[in-house]
């Protein structure tokens, strides 16, 4: 699996769960009628979180966040063996955890899918630009880089292969124009 596509998924799988505790934890807040205080310490989180994330998630940030993985990336002529979607779950399945246990603590205490939404706007912002840093780096070297099929649990491994300057040459410079006659 392009590593790439794994962080573009981790984004949408995040923002979905930040989507889905957040439509929690208002439908169970509004049948609790919590005080004013909780609410806006609640509201207060989820902005608190988005600027951090927005904050975190910047193009520099981005970078600095991928270079070690894509530095200790060994480099092999072939991919892989092992399906895109057994990679894809085998790496992802702890944020459907997150988002199982918070659903389902959020359903009792309302507070808890609220506080778990703050933490999943938090991740998918910062981790927004991450999937282009890796982009303009395979685009700039001319190679892509894989996911090795390792545990969630530990850090992620990736192999790097030859791209061939993904079906496109080098951009040449235009020629200068013609002389102007006379």
């Amino acid at each position: 699996m392009l590593f790439s596509e794994l962080l573009r998924i981790a984004v949408l799988l995040v923002a979905g769960v930040a989507t889905a505790l957040g439509a929690i934890s208002v439908l169970l807040v509004d049948q609790e009628r919590p005080s004013d205080l909780a609410l806006a310490v609640l509201g207060g989180w989820w902005i608190l979180a988005a600027v951090g994330g927005l904050l975190y998630g910047s193009s520099r940030r981005a970078g600095e966040a991928m270079s070690p993985a894509l530095s200790a990336a060994r480099t092999a002529t072939s991919l892989p063996s092992e399906s895109e979607g057994e990679i894809a779950f085998t790496r992802l399945w702890p944020i459907g955890a997150f988002a199982g246990v918070c659903g389902l603590a959020g359903i009792v205490l309302p507070q808890v899918a609220a506080i778990g939404a703050g933490y999943a706007i938090l991740i998918a912002l910062a981790w927004r630009r991450r999937e282009a840093a890796v982009q303009a780096i395979e685009d700039r070297d001319g190679v892509r880089f894989y996911v090795e099929p390792t545990s969630a649990l530990r850090p992620v491994r990736l192999v790097r292969t030859p791209g061939l300057y993904r079906d496109r040459a080098p951009q040449a410079k235009p020629p200068p124009p013609p002389p102007v006659p006379g």
